[in-house]
């Protein structure tokens, strides 16, 4: 599957861009703040529903507009699926074969993008969130059902913690308790299979591009010689002190180590980047072999944090994948870009795209 056009309007300095795509890579040089990440960034949007560069999707909004759109054709399959997004500052509607999607989760069926950005060291040495949110990409991509379990999870847990907050009674609170023990157990049952297909996978990429295995574990979120419902009881006081739940899936992280050591605690970031490239690489690789489709991969400067060597392994590796390259530079010339393969290119001037080749 492939993102064949894109047609963006008012986002970020981006009056107006309509693409053409290459269905395997396409190379997009500027000088800074041209607008380069802006059109990958779009391209994340409409397949993520969210932002790689900040949760606040109002500011994409191009200064003195009300609202971007952006529009899609995606090929796959023997088809075309269209699909849209307005943003504006009264909401976000989203459409898939012109019906309105039932959540934006729909759209990563349709277009499954990932990106690669200068702070995806972020994902390494940044909080458990960006790593929840990792594993359960990669999840949702190979056992589709997973995001009916985790949205049953996050409705029980937010419906808990107001009963925590609020200081209801105890009958209240554990109301809750049934749902709560049952689709988090669920949700971490998911992970843990993904878990064990993954593991391989990033220590395979992570030897290739640090010379040594990037090593992954899961802590669940509560102790591993626990059920879901033992920790929660365990945990009962300290929950009503606090106001909120302490035990499940919500507090799970990702330890990240190679070298021996917490992988966090490198002082280089370029091996922090690169690190967070063989979480990345590693889980593509790992979704397209369990079946699922790999689209979109966006590489935004790719050489930032990164010497001659250390780029050339990464693009090395990037090629290697079956996905659609988006691939932005500064200098097209770069001697390491000659990886890439043969596509289409364009230059971003001021928020104008124009086509080289």
């Amino acid at each position: 599957m492939s993102l064949d056009a894109l047609v963006i309007e008012d986002f970020r300095c981006v009056a107006r861009a309509e693409l053409e795509l290459d269905s395997r890579c396409n190379l997009v040089s500027g000088a800074n703040a041209s607008g380069k990440t802006s059109l990958l960034e779009a391209m994340f949007v409409l397949g993520r529903g969210r932002s790689f560069r900040t949760a606040r999707t109002e500011i994409l909004i191009r200064n003195g507009t009300d609202a971007f759109t952006l529009a899609g054709k995606v090929s796959g399959a023997g088809r075309i699926r269209p699909l849209g997004m307005r943003v504006g500052r009264d909401g976000i509607e989203a459409r898939v074969s012109g019906r309105p999607v039932n959540g934006l989760a729909e759209l990563a069926t349709v277009l499954p993008v990932q990106a690669i950005d200068p702070e995806v060291h972020r994902l390494v040495e940044g909080g458990p969130q960006e790593r929840r949110r990792f594993v359960d990409w990669g999840v949702f991509h190979v056992e589709p059902s997973f995001v009916d379990h985790w949205r049953r999870y996050q409705r029980a847990l937010r419906q808990r913690n107001a009963a925590l907050r609020t200081h209801q009674p105890p009958s209240v609170v554990h109301a809750w308790d049934p749902e709560l023990i049952e689709a988090g157990q669920l949700v971490a049952d998911y992970r843990r299979r993904y878990m064990e297909q993954l593991v391989p996978h990033v220590a395979e990429v992570g030897t290739r591009l640090l010379g040594e295995p990037v090593e992954i574990a899961l802590n669940q979120g509560w102790l591993a010689d626990r059920t879901l419902d033992e920790a929660t009881k365990l945990a009962w006081t300290r929950d009503i002190e606090r106001g909120l739940t302490h035990s499940g899936p919500h507090r799970a992280d990702l330890s990240v180590r190679f070298a021996g050591a917490v992988a966090r605690d490198r002082v280089s970031r370029g091996q922090q980047k690169l690190a967070a490239a063989s979480l990345l690489l590693g889980q593509l690789r790992c979704d397209a072999e369990q079946g699922s489709d790999v689209a979109a991969l966006l590489v935004d400067d790719p050489a930032a944090e990164l010497d001659s060597s250390n780029l050339e392994r990464l693009l090395g590796e990037v090629v290697s994948l079956p996905a659609q390259l988006f691939v932005t530079a500064l200098d097209p010339q770069n001697p390491a870009l000659q990886y890439l393969p043969a596509g289409r290119r364009f230059h971003v001037e001021h928020g104008a795209v124009t086509r080289l080749l």
